[in-house]
């Protein structure tokens, strides 16, 4: 599937960027103007089901696929967030960007508790503005708008896909290429153990002090600091 994309910059270094569940390319309005501020030509994708991308069949495999007939190889710096950081990681062989970000990534979701499963997950569709300024209370108001604007859009089918997933060990077994995990403060998807075995295979991991998962909307100056010597 040719996905949509937005693109900020004419630099003649090529950043891509990919979103996490229930957010499409604006999840970036931040970050693709500073990418670009730095010299980047910078390419956000809506994953399908998200945005203005086509719609279903769902699954991390299909969103890697799109995101392999969408975007150019060679990228000099990939950045995948949540789902995002999994689809690019299932991508990042055939891609061959120079070096990946991870943020947060969703290597490991939990088994649900009972009556917490991803069904649940995808009644957030229709969350209230006042609800997505209390879970997320440093974002600012953009952002909230931006959520809602979003979710509107988004078919909550493909979290409903991931169901097959949880409990599962995702961790990559190696980085494909240079490689910065970038770590929410806690992260609810990656433990201090499985940043460790990170470590150990050769991923540099940061973490950014006291940011939510959504690092670059909680603490957009944390996020672009942790990534010094990744984007110059």
């Amino acid at each position: 599937m040719q996905l949509h994309t937005h693109t900020w910059g004419e630099g003649d270094r090529l950043a891509v960027l990919v979103h996490g569940i229930m957010a499409d390319h604006r999840t970036w309005r931040r970050v693709g103007p500073a990418l670009a501020g730095a010299g980047y030509r910078v390419i956000a994708v809506d994953l399908r089901g998200h945005g203005a991308s086509g719609r279903g069949p769902y699954s991390p495999e299909l969103f890697a696929d799109d995101l392999v007939e969408t975007l150019p190889p060679g990228a000099e710096l990939a950045i995948g967030h949540s789902l995002g950081g999994l689809t690019l990681a299932l991508a990042v062989d055939r891609l061959k960007p120079r070096r990946a970000v991870f943020s947060d990534p969703a290597w490991h979701l939990a088994a649900p508790e009972p009556g917490f499963g991803p069904e649940l997950f995808a009644e957030f569709k229709t969350a209230s503005r006042e609800r997505i300024r209390a879970m997320n209370p440093r974002w600012e108001e953009a952002d909230v708008d931006i959520e809602r604007a979003t979710l509107d859009l988004w078919d909550e089918a493909t979290a409903l896909s991931l169901a097959p997933l949880t409990g599962r060990d995702l961790l990559p077994k190696a980085p494909a290429v240079p490689s910065l995990v970038q770590l929410a403060d806690p992260s609810f998807l990656i433990s201090p153990e499985r940043a460790a075995l990170l470590r150990e295979r050769g991923f540099e991991v940061r973490t950014v002090a006291g940011a939510g998962h959504t690092i670059h909307r909680d603490d957009f100056e944390g996020f672009m600091a942790s990534l010094e010597g990744w984007i110059e």
